[in-house]
């Protein structure tokens, strides 16, 4: 039975579709949805439990529910009655979590549940299927919606998933906005570790007028046990494994100590024969890269996964399809997996109590310690969950050199206390310490109170504007009646009249002598974006700032790029290596030159990551924002991650070996993307040329070619495709492949060209060890290059790598026939005599099965000497 039968038994069919019309004119009654929501559960051999049932029954009633039960216990389940509700009463609901990727799987779920055409979802920069009456997407994008439109929004239904980031200080304001502005809305929230709700109890009834029930169970369908353990982390594991406490997931609060911890498991075994075997067949034809693939690709062969943000996505898909599949014993990860990702674990083994949170160690708070043991128990698997807590490593330590003193000295004390002193290991300077009785009291704690961090900026006071009605009545509401103490109201009522001066003052908007015909008193002299201050928000600035640019320097497209690059947010691990990359070689050069080390260190502080125009595009933003005060909130970012990596003529697997970024992929990987997507979005045709539109397709094509999930999904989506969702399995992860890299000629020429300058650059700088690493397979390895360098040197004194060193005259490819492509690099010598270079050929074939240019040297030399060979 389909869910969409409970409301008309012909919805079953393809040749009838659901309209909301239908139902709004005749909607159901309570009686009837709870009926029919039950009556599909029954159909899948499911029963509701109790605290389940409650939350339909007052859903269907048309109460708000706040849902406080724990994790494993069936909230998805009553949000799917909430949505159910909705389509019953011909109403449009939204489903709001905190991540995307939470978004993105509930999305595939409800489109699995409702049919895809009955659901959308909307992200900061694209959406799919926006108009249908079921709508995911982050709480962001639904405060904006609230910003704009309030009680004039056409929606009934609000489901806000982990409503414990109510809290969160950045992104509080946006779960707490619906609360304040949706009179017309019935709300679902739902979280493991709510605490006190009874001001949202009070809050919402007085807001809808509808009851608001509270549905609470400290009961979980899966109870857990938990454990203190005083043993070293992988004696631990070994005894959690060889009891079948598998699969176990290992938190750490880092992703250097995952990766760590990951790797040093290798030495136990917690596979056996057949099991390796298992997972050898599984991820047979999976395309591992090099750098950390190689080393995943190791660790999944012996049952340990890996898993955290730095990762590409593709290697994070995998890891949980084999932990699903039951092929992963450990995995070694970070506390963002307690944020609803689907990765079934029997145990939780949480190698800390404290953490860093950006700016001091503290001790977890009992939300957070709740919402990570709370992984923990499989519905379905398991009878129990487990719930491991590690002492601290000195505290175990030391246990142990205790333990042996005592067995040397048979309880003799004094001898003991001799034979220790001195031995005991201290802890980590700033070390915040934990004990058995910190692990107990987090166990029995309740979650602390949600508080409110409500805040106001320039955007949503503009989004605020744009309403129809008048703005100061909806901003005295917003600024008075939200959850933050009067004080600090006050602050942000000074705040909102500051911000609202500024935009008069710099005739962004204009009072008007009288209402218009929607009420305005104030009217907007710019014309917001959709979704203002979400996606891009600085790129209005970029398309003024691309008109600054000259379009016949021959740095023009890699000039366009950094203006694009510059409103881009900071991928922070990548400037860090590109900085210290840059400070290692200057310190290196100074100390060749003679400096000394006081002067080395001085001058080194001065030495940052690369900033192309940061003083030409600074200047302008300051001209920009005289006219447009709003962008303050947003920081100007110069930086070069794609034009560096164009620069140098790096694909992806070498930017990330050259900066050492091997625990980082995924981050660059998703700044590559970003920086693609506002190329394609920003960038208008009058500002495109050959050369920039090449560079674009480079970027593309490189992406797809590391992992072709994250661009594919945006383009289908802002191409409109709306074609029925599927979740890939195993199978269809590891047997998905890249499209053919030959397939984009041009793209692939852009990669031809700089593979072929890379080795003129490595030429240049007499590299012949990393020339020699590149092309050994094809007999030329560092000595042969040493000879080519020496035949140049002695024939000229130079070689130059500039602009047009780089210029496609200089490089002839001959498309000989579908396997093979010849080349002909030309270097650019002082004499302009271009009578030296590299011959080469390009296997068409194997480019397509490694996603790069696959290269074989023919000679290097003068072109004299190629032609008489």
């Amino acid at each position: 039975m389909k869910l969409l039968e409970a409301l008309d038994p012909r919805l079953a069919g393809p040749d009838h579709q659901y309209f909301r019309g239908d139902y709004a004119s005749n909607p159901l009654t309570g009686d009837e949805i709870y009926e029919g929501f039950t009556s599909w559960i029954a159909s899948r051999d499911m029963e509701l439990y109790p605290a389940q049932d409650e939350a339909v029954l007052e859903i269907a009633a048309g109460a708000n529910v706040v849902l406080a039960t724990p994790t494993g216990s069936g909230k998805s389940t009553v949000a799917v009655a909430a949505h159910f509700a909705g389509l019953a009463r011909g109403q449009r609901s939204y489903y709001t979590a905190p991540i995307k990727a939470l978004v993105s799987e509930k999305f595939f779920d409800l489109c699995e549940i409702f049919g895809p055409e009955n659901v959308g979802m909307i992200t900061g920069d694209s959406s799919v299927n926006a108009q249908a009456p079921i709508v995911c997407c982050t709480a962001e994008i639904l405060a904006n919606i609230v910003l704009r439109e309030g009680e004039g929004a056409d929606l009934t239904q609000v489901v806000m998933d982990e409503f414990h980031f109510y809290s969160d200080p950045q992104r509080g304001w946006a779960w707490q906005l619906p609360l304040l502005e949706l009179p017309q809305a019935q709300f679902l929230l739902m979280s493991a570790t709510l605490g006190d709700v009874s001001r949202f109890e009070r809050e919402l009834t007085e807001l809808t007028g509808r009851p608001t029930a509270y549905v609470t169970s400290s009961e979980r369908p899966i109870p857990l046990n938990y454990y203190y353990s005083e043993e070293p982390v992988h004696e631990a594991i070994e005894e959690l494994v060889t009891t079948n406490q598998a699969p176990i997931y290992v938190v750490h609060f880092s992703q250097l100590q995952a990766m760590d911890q990951a790797q040093a498991l290798m030495s136990i075994s917690v596979l056996s024969k057949e099991e390796r075997e298992r997972v050898s067949d599984a991820i047979a034809g999976f395309r591992f890269s090099s750098g950390f693939g190689k080393v995943l690709n190791k660790m999944v062969r012996h049952g340990i996964g890996v898993h955290h943000a730095g990762m590409l996505p593709k290697y994070r898909r995998l890891v949980e399809q084999l932990a699903q599949t039951g092929l992963l014993k450990v995995i070694c990860g970070t506390d963002t997996l307690g944020v609803g990702i689907n990765v079934p674990i029997r145990t939780v083994l949480i190698t800390a109590l404290s953490k860093f949170d950006g700016e001091r160690t503290r001790r977890l708070k009992a939300r957070e310690f709740h919402q990570i043991a709370g992984r923990a128990g499989r519905a379905g698997f398991d009878t129990a969950g487990t719930v491991v807590v590690q002492a601290p490593e000195h505290d175990i330590e030391n246990a142990k050199i205790l333990e042996k003193a005592r067995a040397k000295f048979d309880g003799d004390e004094k001898k003991i206390a001799q034979s220790t002193r001195g031995k005991k290991k201290k802890p980590p300077q700033g070390f915040v310490a934990w004990s058995r009785k910190t692990f107990e009291q987090l166990v029995s704690a309740e979650p602390e109170p949600l508080t409110s961090s409500f805040t106001v900026t320039h955007s949503m006071m503009l989004n605020l504007l744009a309403r129809p009605g008048d703005p100061f009545v909806a901003a005295k509401k917003l600024l008075t009646e939200n959850d933050e103490p009067r004080p600090r109201q006050r602050a942000l009522i000074r705040k909102a009249i500051g911000i609202y001066r500024e935009l008069l003052a710099a005739g962004v908007i204009e009072r008007l002598s009288e209402p218009d015909e929607e009420g305005r008193t104030v009217r907007l002299t710019v014309e917001l974006q959709d979704n203002f201050a979400l996606n891009q928000p600085l790129s209005p600035f970029a398309l003024a700032a691309l008109t600054l640019l000259d379009r016949d320097e021959a740095t023009y497209a890699l000039d366009a790029v950094s203006v694009i690059e510059a409103t881009l947010e900071k991928p922070r691990q990548v400037l860090n290596a590109q900085e210290k990359k840059m400070r290692g070689e200057a310190i290196a050069a100074m100390k060749a030159e003679g400096l000394d080390y006081t002067e080395r260190m001085n001058a080194a502080e001065d030495i940052t990551y690369p900033q192309p125009l940061a003083d030409m595009l600074e200047e302008a933003f300051e001209t920009y924002r005289s006219g447009a005060p709003w962008i303050s909130e947003f920081e100007l970012a110069p930086k070069s991650i794609v034009r560096d990596m164009y620069e140098r003529a790096m694909g992806f697997g070498d930017f990330v070996q050259y900066y050492q970024l091997t625990r980082s992929e995924g981050i660059l990987l998703r700044y590559l993307s970003d920086a693609y997507r506002a190329l394609k979005q920003t960038v208008p045709i009058s500002s495109l040329t050959d050369d920039l539109e090449d560079l674009i397709q480079w970027l593309g094509e490189l992406i797809r070619q590391t992992d072709n999930s994250l661009i594919d999904e945006w383009e289908k989506m802002t191409s409109g495709e709306a074609a029925e969702p599927t979740q890939d399995s195993l199978e269809e992860l590891v047997a998905e492949s890249a499209p053919r890299l030959t397939d984009n000629r041009r793209a692939f020429t852009v990669m031809v060209r700089n593979a072929m300058f890379r080795r003129v650059e490595l030429f240049a700088d007499e590299q012949e060890q990393k020339l020699g690493e590149l092309d050994a397979d094809s007999g030329w390895d560092a000595d042969r290059w040493a000879d080519a360098l020496d035949e140049y040197f002695d024939e000229y004194d130079d070689i130059f790598t500039d602009a047009s060193a780089r210029s496609p005259r200089l490089l002839t490819i001959d498309e000989h026939d579908d396997t093979t492509w010849r080349l002909r690099q030309t270097f650019s010598d002082p004499d302009d005599n271009f009578d030296f270079g590299i011959t080469a050929t390009v296997d068409l074939l194997s480019s397509d099965d490694v996603g790069a240019p696959v290269i074989r040297i023919d000679h290097v030399g003068s072109f004299r000497d190629a032609v008489r060979s």
